[in-house]
């Protein structure tokens, strides 16, 4: 146990954010570099290495959890790296990204603030990154087997990396310029700064790990053909569909998917646009959705210069405490203030769109909106409550339906899809398709980083006994696992 009387002694302390008015003035990342290490060692102290450690039940990775906060406590940063990795491929980027489930289940949780799990996680791997303790790992030995991985984001890469660490040589295909997936285009730079992709490619690229960009399998390679070359197939292709609003209006320019309009910001910090074409500067911007695509899309709009920006949720705003029907160690719907929000405008919930005004020209003018309440399980309408705002720039941030089918990928691979529109599959992965498989929200539907990468995990341990009869690789979670609820 790192200190005993650590939970009693030790208040919670998590990073400091850079102040608002610096901060929106750039796309760096929103915390104060190294302000965590000073705090983080103290903060691990806080865990109890509980018997039962229900923080492995929160997170589908299994992270060791208490034994990476004792490892940081004692400020052995190498070892603590080796526990971390140990579950998990790409902890600098679940360090970041993801709402921690971990966290909501942790004992000391019940009647305390949880420990701060995830910034001990990103303080042990950006620690290793800055010590050397990252390397390559590439395998003793191949197999002679080959592997495609189609979609590179955090399930693509986690089944690709350990295929090839297992002696496979994969190959990834990614349809956009870049690789990434999700984690490229559609997390903002002040979330996570993009050199963190950068680096974990690279260290991929030196195992053995191959990557094929702008090749989108469906359309520009057969996916019967592809099936032809490789001895397997990981379809981690996400669930890039977004959830549409079919009302009047929104034919309107200056209405845009959450995902048309982020990859543009993306790339303007990569240097390859010097504007983007949908750009919030000047204009009064409402965002549709009350997640955290739609909290990016706030952040997003605040640095382009927004005169207002106006986020709208169909659902009740959430308490700031759990309720009685969610109780711990189950992940709460709370109220939640990102750093986005932190940085201005206006949240309104129990509101849902009728229609979009345009003028002239066919831009979008204005929204117009109506609060609605739950009456006997349903959504309906609040009559009188009707009332218009201005809207220059709208973004639906409304979630995702399922994975692509306009490409042709799944036609040509002739896959079979499950009830809600998911490919399906059995037990070790695997499709209806000899040899294909698949991981991610393309087969679980849109989830969290940690799930995704969990997925890519275990896909990889069913390609891996499929090629060989056997694997040594681990499954973290089954295809049919969910996140605890009651």
């Amino acid at each position: 146990m790192a200190d005993p009387k650590g939970f009693l002694t030790t208040g919670r302390e998590v990073a400091e954010t850079r102040p608002v008015g610096e901060r929106v003035k750039d796309w760096n990342e929103v915390y104060v570099p190294g302000s965590l290490l000073p705090i983080i060692s103290k903060q691990a102290g806080r865990c109890m290495d509980c018997g039962i450690p229900f923080c492995h039940n929160g997170c589908p990775l299994g992270n060791l959890i208490p034994e990476w906060n004792d490892y940081a406590y004692r400020e052995d940063w190498s070892a603590a790296s080796e526990r971390l990795h140990a579950t998990n491929n790409f902890p600098e980027f679940t360090g970041r990204l993801c709402p921690a489930p971990c966290e909501s289940a942790c004992v000391l949780g019940i009647n305390q603030p949880a420990v701060t799990i995830k910034n001990v996680e990103v303080s042990i791997i950006d620690k290793a990154w800055d010590s050397g303790d990252v390397t390559p790992q590439p395998p003793e030995r191949l197999s002679g087997k080959t592997v495609a991985v189609i979609g590179s984001g955090p399930a693509g890469l986690a089944a690709a990396q350990q295929l090839t660490r297992a002696g496979h040589t994969v190959a990834v295909y990614e349809r956009a310029d870049r690789i990434g997936g999700l984690l490229r285009y559609g997390i903002p730079e002040f979330k996570m700064e993009k050199s963190h992709i950068n680096r974990r490619i690279e260290q991929m690229r030196a195992e053995g790990t191959k990557f094929r960009t702008e090749t989108e399998i469906g359309r520009d390679i057969d996916a019967a053909k592809l099936r032809r070359r490789y001895d397997a197939v990981v379809i981690a292709a996400g669930a890039t569909v977004s959830r549409d609003l079919p009302v009047p209006g929104r034919e309107l320019n200056g209405v845009h998917f959450a995902m048309e309009y982020l990859p543009l910001a993306n790339k303007v910090q990569e240097g390859d646009l010097t504007v983007s074409p949908i750009t919030a500067e000047g204009k009064h911007v409402v965002v549709i959705g009350g997640g955290d695509t739609g909290a990016d899309c706030v952040g997003t709009a605040h640095r382009q210069g927004a005169l207002s920006v106006t986020q709208l949720e169909i659902m009740p705003r959430p308490g700031e405490d759990r309720n009685a029907n969610q109780p711990w160690p189950t992940f709460p719907m709370l109220y939640k203030v990102t750093s986005a929000h932190e940085e201005g405008g206006e949240r309104v919930y129990s509101v849902s769109t009728t229609h979009f005004e345009g003028d002239e020209e066919g831009n979008v003018q204005a929204l117009h909106l109506v609060e609605v309440e739950f009456k006997d399980g349903k959504l309906e309408q609040k009559p009188g409550t009707e009332r218009r705002i201005p809207a220059q720039l709208v973004t639906l941030a409304m979630g995702f339906t399922g994975t692509d089918q306009a490409n042709g990928l799944v036609q040509q691979f002739g896959l079979e899809l499950d009830e809600r529109g998911n490919v399906a599959r059995d037990a070790d992965y695997a499709t209806n398709v000899g040899g294909v498989f698949v991981a991610g929200d393309a087969g679980r539907g849109q989830s969290l980083i940690v799930w995704a990468i969990a997925e890519g995990r275990s896909a990889a341990r069913g390609v891996d006994r499929f090629l060989t009869g056997a694997s040594a690789l681990p499954a973290p979670i089954r295809p049919t696992d969910r996140a605890l609820t009651v």
